[in-house]
């Protein structure tokens, strides 16, 4: 079986380019992103969140999935990285880009309950993950990504994940299913 993606968003070739020009090797992988479609589409009007834009791949591919009345907010520290997604993606009205660090987005939200949640980055998955789920909805998807090892971990990476790997099982609130493919991925749901 071919797991290709079907179809691929109109802006990802652009992102990935200016990703390459720009030296940043964290974008979404492309099974991934094909995933992130598909569960974006079950949530119709819903409250999407990404939680680490880098630079807009996974937004794109979120997006690709969205009905026109779901909404997204897409969270990511580094400003500069982030304006790659902006102005590829910043045209299209479901989607709202904040420059600030997941971990004070997550202490800050007062929204409505959130329906899908991509975390990539490490508030939300290495810790805040009890605060994120507490605002989501039941039913809530969970996803993440980058658990298997990658060029671009630090050092001191690798303890972190297995942590969290480890933990999951203790989520009462969390029914997920850890995934040995693309660049490893845990999806869940909000229970």
């Amino acid at each position: 079986m071919d797991d290709a993606p079907f179809a691929r968003p109109d802006a990802l070739d652009g992102i990935l380019a200016d990703a390459a020009r720009a030296g940043f090797a964290m974008s979404c992988e492309e099974r991934t992103g094909s995933l992130l479609a598909t569960l974006a589409a079950t949530k119709p009007g819903g409250t999407l969140v990404e939680l680490g834009t880098g630079v807009g791949a996974g937004a794109a591919w979120l997006l690709h999935g969205m009905a026109p009345t779901a909404r997204l907010t897409s969270v990511e520290i580094d400003p500069g990285t982030q304006m790659v997604a902006v102005r590829h993606l910043g045209h299209d009205r479901r989607v709202r880009f904040e420059a600030l660090s997941a971990d004070r987005w997550l202490r800050a939200y007062r929204g409505p309950a959130i329906d899908l949640a991509y975390v990539d980055c490490r508030p939300g998955k290495f810790h805040l993950l009890d605060r994120l789920l507490s605002l989501m909805a039941p039913g809530g998807i969970y996803v993440v990504d980058d658990l298997l090892p990658q060029d671009t971990w630090p050092d001191d990476h690798q303890p972190r994940v297995d942590g969290f790997l480890a933990r999951l099982p203790e989520q009462r609130n969390l029914r997920a299913t850890p995934l040995r493919w693309a660049s490893g991925l845990v999806v869940g749901a909000r229970v």
